[in-house]
């Protein structure tokens, strides 16, 4: 069985093996929607909790854009700027709710989808994901200083029970960080939904 320092290297170690898809890995020709879940397997499996959970499949695809969080692919082909919305999507749909995604997203999609707009989508997600390493390196300063206030926890305690509750006490940290940071942005995209309605009724409704 690992002790809490051999969990902490493991930890450090996955955040130093991922990073974000450079721009210039998407195809810049337009993909068949086969093509679309099997680029983002290969491209994400280092970020699935199992080696059999799908990053991507034709249901999840078919739904975004149901809900209007993916424009409607041409001649059923997706475009590097489908993909770079879907990369978005990935990210964020484990912390919101599709319709906390559609209302996000919805200014970006409308502005710079598909546009001749002077800024694309590629800019902004290169702008966005630039700030990885920087993110990254505070992230680990975080998580090592979360590891040693865990530490001074159950200092009382001895074996393996103090090893255990130690780990219980880092997890906790980690999980109340998270908790709060997910009501920070939903509190955020929760005044974009009052200040920019999806439904320009329901802002008339409101004068």
């Amino acid at each position: 069985m690992k002790n809490n320092s051999e969990r902490l290297s493991d930890i450090l170690s996955w955040l130093d093996s991922i990073s974000y898809i450079k721009t210039e890995k998407i195809p810049e020709v337009d993909l068949y929607m086969d093509q679309v879940t099997s680029f983002m397997e290969e491209h994400l499996k280092k970020t699935k909790r199992n080696p059999e959970d799908k990053a991507l499949t034709k249901t999840m695809i078919n739904n975004y854009a149901k809900n209007r969080l993916l424009p409607a692919p041409l001649r059923k082909k997706y475009s590097k700027e489908h993909i770079l919305l879907l990369l978005f999507i990935y990210y964020y749909k484990s912390l919101l709710s599709i319709s906390d995604i559609e209302q996000l997203f919805r200014p970006v999609t409308e502005q710079h989808f598909n546009t001749a707009d002077s800024l694309t989508l590629s800019d902004i997600y290169e702008e966005v994901f630039s700030r990885e390493a920087l993110q990254m390196e505070h992230l680990k300063d975080d998580i090592r200083a979360k590891f040693e206030d865990s530490r001074q926890t159950f200092t009382d305690i001895e074996g393996e029970d103090q090893e255990y509750l130690q780990l219980f006490s880092f997890i906790s940290e980690l999980s109340f960080d998270v908790y709060l940071k997910k009501h920070m942005i939903e509190m955020l995209i929760d005044q974009l939904r009052e200040e920019m309605p999806l439904d320009p009724k329901a802002k008339k409704a409101k004068k």
